[in-house]
């Protein structure tokens, strides 16, 4: 029982070896159903072909002797829309729910489309129960076009359809997040894009409850399962570290990932993930180069190419949208290495990538210049972990300053009881001798009340790498209500204040030692005590977040207004006075028509 009047009735799949014909299963598969008990009965989806006998008898030990009323068909994956024949021939009174395309396809598989028991509905719709009324969330390409979300207002479950679902079946003890990760990149992960739509319209939403076709229903810290799935989507970094993926035929290859991965573990490096691409589960692989914002990839050369499970596996990479990364390459080769040369243009495709400059070429074997080679990629990979250790970092590598532009940064304090943190778009280098830098924040916003009184801040330059999500969580949320490092393990400087851990090319701690009022602002004028440069990235100014990280507005054939802060599309006739945007929390002032 999920809540009083919505029963679970899917299925676990010990027996399945292969999920989709391709993706290893240990613990096999959950395939969900549900059942909403009201005035009328809905059945949520059916379940995959082999359990059809016991999925009906779940069904009728759920109704308790009534009858259904309807069967919505979110998706029509056969693992889901199997048993909607049988279903149909045991309950001849119901009728199905579905979407245009979705009963379109029912035609391709059954050779019937429903046409005299069917209700089609899209974007919007809705369908009372009763006590719950379902409005319908069109969910195209999460991850085929005809999909469909369904939300309950009344118990307020957000039915997700394949969206949060993981591998394994529902009686597996293991973690969520690796196989729904795993599960995440394999079938939905190339339709990042999509995701974030849907995921904008779920915040406008109040969730108690996700029921996915897969995996448990999850009901306790939702914040935790949407906050992945917005990195997951932004193709960010979700856990720090760097993974090394490679092909070695006699083991040359694999002795220098070896020794790379020493290295990179003597300079800080939290995580050193390997692949052995003739030998891993080539989805986990897959999962490793998305989850980390770094990757390694080492090859011998073959066939005056690459060898082929690099290939293999470069090839999953661009089909799944691998992006936003730092990629470095290593090649072997006895004669004429070309894998680098080979590897680098099967990546063509990819966007934003970060290629490291100098490439390790191995003749062979290792000898004394390829082992110094390895030892320079190591520095220029872990960059950032040197200059995060007290014991590595220079603390005055007053270039950090070259990092400061027209650009935008989080500035970090402390109230004294937690951390904080706001996007700011006004620093600037005032003086160099001795070294001013200004800072300008609003008014109305905390920071600047804290920093007031604390007289110290740390200015943390974003990269091209940050995502919207940075701006998000330093932008949209006052650091009053909230605590916006909440469940993060966070680095401090010798101010005892946070710096970024990513997503910043340079961070400087700064003393305020003048103050000017600026009416609706204030301007600090600080010293510099302390100073680090964590990468060559570009700084993200203000002309490339609004262009290539703010998501643009989906207006097409919408009308109504738009959120000129984040892009939430509000749909209506009138924009009431007193409306806050449920994403960004701005008011009317900040929306503007749909022209």
């Amino acid at each position: 029982m999920i809540t009083k009047d919505i029963l679970y009735v899917g299925v676990n799949d010990r027996k399945i070896d292969l999920f989709e014909g391709q993706y290893d299963v240990p613990n096999g598969m959950a395939y969900n159903s549900y059942v909403i008990l009201d005035d009328k009965i809905a059945v949520m989806d059916t379940v995959d072909a082999k359990f059809t006998h016991e999925w009906l008898d779940n069904l009728q030990k759920a109704f308790g002797g009534r009858k259904p009323d309807y069967l919505i068909v979110q998706h029509m994956e056969p693992d889901h829309s199997a048993n909607i024949v049988n279903f149909l021939k045991t309950y001849p009174q119901a009728t199905v729910v579905s979407s245009v395309k979705a009963f379109a396809m029912m035609h391709n598989f059954f050779g019937n489309d429903f046409a005299d028991r069917r209700v089609v509905v899209g974007e919007g719709d809705t369908l009372s129960l009763g006590r719950h009324t379902l409005r319908f969330i069109a969910a195209p390409m999460v991850h085929w076009p005809e999909v469909l979300m369904t939300y309950d207002d009344a118990d307020k479950v957000l039915f997700s359809a394949d969206a949060f679902g993981k591998f394994g079946a529902l009686d597996a003890d293991e973690d969520w997040a690796c196989e729904a990760r795993r599960y995440y990149f394999g079938i939905v992960g190339k339709y990042g894009a999509q995701v974030q739509s849907v995921l904008k319209k779920a915040a406008a939403l109040d969730i108690a409850t996700i029921c996915p076709l897969h995996g448990p229903v999850l009901s306790e810290n939702l914040g935790y399962y949407l906050n992945l799935y917005k990195t997951w989507s932004e193709y960010g970094v979700e856990s720090d570290g760097i993974v090394i993926a490679y092909t070695s035929v006699y083991g040359n290859t694999k002795k220098a990932v070896e020794l790379l991965a020493e290295q990179l573990r003597a300079k800080g490096c939290p995580k050193v993930a390997i692949n052995d691409l003739a030998r891993c589960d080539m989805a986990e692989a897959v999962e490793d180069a998305f989850r980390y914002g770094r990757i390694v990839l080492a090859s011998t050369t073959y066939n005056a190419g690459v060898f082929p499970f690099m290939r293999e596996f470069i090839e999953h990479l661009v089909e799944h949208n691998f992006q936003n990364k730092t990629v470095a390459l290593i090649e072997n080769g006895s004669w004429a290495p070309m894998a680098a040369k080979t590897m680098k243009n099967l990546l063509a495709p990819c966007k934003n990538l970060t290629f490291i400059e100098d490439t390790v070429t191995i003749a062979s074997a290792l000898n004394d210049v390829s082992k110094k080679k390895l030892e320079a990629l190591s520095d220029a990979l872990c960059k950032d972990y040197l200059a995060q250790s007290e014991k590595t970092a220079n603390k005055n590598d007053l270039t950090a300053l070259f990092k400061i532009g027209y650009g935008l940064y989080v500035v970090t304090s402390n109230d004294g009881t937690k951390d904080n943190g706001l996007i700011v778009n006004t620093v600037t280098q005032v003086t160099n001798s001795p070294n001013r830098v200004a800072v300008c924040i609003n008014k109305q916003n905390y920071s600047h009340h804290v920093i007031r009184q604390t007289g110290v801040m740390n200015v943390n330059c974003l990269s091209v790498e940050a995502p919207f999500s940075v701006f998000e969580n330093f932008g949209f949320r006052s650091g009053r209500s909230v605590d916006k490092f909440a469940g993060e393990e966070v680095l401090r400087s010798d101010n005892g204040l946070v710096f970024l851990s990513k997503y910043i090319n340079a961070f400087m701690s700064l003393k305020v030692e003048q103050y000017v009022d600026l009416d609706t602002h204030g301007m600090f004028i600080c010293s510099v005590t302390e100073a680090r440069v964590l990468s060559d990235k570009e700084t993200m100014t203000y002309t490339y977040y609004q262009e290539k990280v703010k998501p643009k507005p989906e207006t097409d054939g919408k009308k109504g207004y738009v959120c000129k802060v984040c892009g939430y599309v509000y749909e209506g006739d009138t924009l009431p006075d007193d409306f806050v945007c449920p994403l960004c929390k701005h008011g009317a002032a900040d929306f503007e028509p749909i022209s």
